[in-house]
């Protein structure tokens, strides 16, 4: 039997103690997001030493890929994949896609980095909130009847963010050689833009009632395949290979990077989930301070600059986050959401999925009867194998000559674990992972 709630009813429902606990726990989720994803770049700045960005950004997409399955396999399961897969297989073309635009965009960052690095990059690409916001409207109905105050917040958080990003545009050129900064900037901004629409799928698939752990698993396969394509084709084969046996030593910290990445990735899935790609996304990009601290503290990107440069780096960067909060506290009122199910049952009725697994899936429940299928000897066998390959690139690894200050790291580390745990209890006692 189905449970359809009547449209004269759904501004009530949304604001039940269950729909106020859902939009703090995406809230929660989009901060935990930015600071793995943030502790996820870190390890780019091995570009410094001599290795090639598509290099570094096909040994990361590997990582992604071994976390992408090995994760859900501990998590839930292959066969709680399967299930979810079976309800919706309309699903894995987008997820191919939406990895496709990952792959490629995770690449023009690689290239900024080396051009105006890490701190300043960062908030350039995050101007995919900008596009987050618009496409939330447009597909999903966010911000639909959501009144003046949360649209004020929404639109002039996205213009301070403009505000930042415009002023570290113009410190990049003190940062980097007058030929390559603005080939840095397009890159970044080049990113932002993939990113940006990359998350259309996302939030398609969660309006279907798709657990976001199923979600990502066939994601990486986009992703490493567009890779691998981009890799042979901007190099070729035997030069790639050849490129791979050079940096032997330092690839073990370029698949962690792809694992931790994975990590941040999770939890914005989840608060695209529960808060929407319109405040989601931007809530996710609070990764632009972490990123910060990671380039000034810890690799020293701004040693010896004048006070002009780190006024505006530092203005830049909280100008963007100012922005982000005000977009963040712009959490979505009952009618609102109320148009959020109109779009989730649009969906529902598009691809023949049932509309009571829908609504129990946005609610992060399971229908009534559902069971979760038990881990099966498959699913520690992938986790065996992912250990593995890790532990065996891990005895290879070297630790890079460059400029890194192991108190700030350890601090980051602390905090970015600190939120993993908190998050991570939460989001279990609440949704149990759905």
């Amino acid at each position: 039997m189905q449970s359809v709630v009547a449209p004269g009813n759904e501004a009530a429902v949304q604001g039940t103690p269950r729909a106020r606990k859902l939009q703090v726990l995406g809230i929660l989720s989009g901060f935990t997001a930015g600071a793995w994803l943030g502790a996820a770049e870190a390890p780019t700045k091995l570009v410094s030493v001599g290795v090639s960005p598509i290099v570094i950004s096909l040994i990361m997409v590997t990582g992604v890929f071994l976390a992408r399955w090995s994760l859900p396999a501990l998590i839930l399961g292959t066969s709680s994949v399967r299930a979810d897969l079976r309800r919706a297989p309309h699903l894995i073309i987008w997820a191919l896609l939406a990895g496709c635009l990952w792959a490629v965009a995770n690449t023009m960052t690689i290239f900024a980095i080396r051009d105006i690095g890490l701190s300043i990059a960062f908030p350039l690409w995050n101007a995919n909130s900008l596009l987050g916001i618009l496409w939330g409207f447009v597909f999903f109905n966010e911000l639909r009847q959501a009144g003046w105050r949360r649209w004020t917040g929404v639109l002039g958080g996205a213009l301070v963010m403009c505000a930042g990003a415009t002023l570290l545009a113009i410190a990049s050129s003190t940062q980097a050689p007058a030929a390559h900064s603005m080939r840095g900037v397009w890159a970044a901004l080049g990113a932002g833009v993939l990113w940006g629409t990359m998350y259309i799928p996302y939030r398609k698939a969660y309006l279907s009632g798709m657990n976001p752990l199923s979600f990502v698993t066939f994601f990486t396969f986009g992703e490493l395949g567009m890779m691998a394509a981009l890799a042979i084709g901007y190099l070729g084969l035997a030069p790639l290979w050849h490129e791979l046996r050079s940096a032997r030593d330092v690839l073990f910290w370029l698949m962690l990077g792809g694992f931790i990445w994975v990590i941040g990735d999770v939890f914005q899935q989840y608060a695209a989930k529960y808060v929407g790609i319109s405040r989601g996304i931007p809530l996710s990009n609070s990764n632009q301070l972490w990123g910060l601290l990671w380039g000034v503290f810890v690799f020293g990107e701004l040693h010896g600059s004048g006070a002009s440069t780190y006024l505006q780096v530092v203005g830049g960067s909280l100008l963007m986050m100012l922005g982000v909060g005000a977009i963040a506290f712009s959490s979505a009122a009952g009618k609102e959401q109320a148009r959020w199910q109109e779009a989730s049952r649009r969906e529902s009725r598009r691809y023949n999925i049932a509309e009571d697994y829908v609504e129990a899936r946005m609610q992060g429940k399971q229908t009534a009867g559902e069971i979760r299928p038990p881990r099966t000897l498959w699913d520690w066998l992938l986790v065996a194998v992912a250990t593995s390959i890790f532990v065996f690139f891990a005895t290879l690894a070297r630790a890079p000559r460059m400029s890194f200050h192991w108190g700030p790291a350890a601090l980051l580390i602390m905090a970015t674990l600190a939120l993993l745990l908190v998050c991570g209890v939460t989001l279990w006692r609440t949704t149990r992972f759905n």
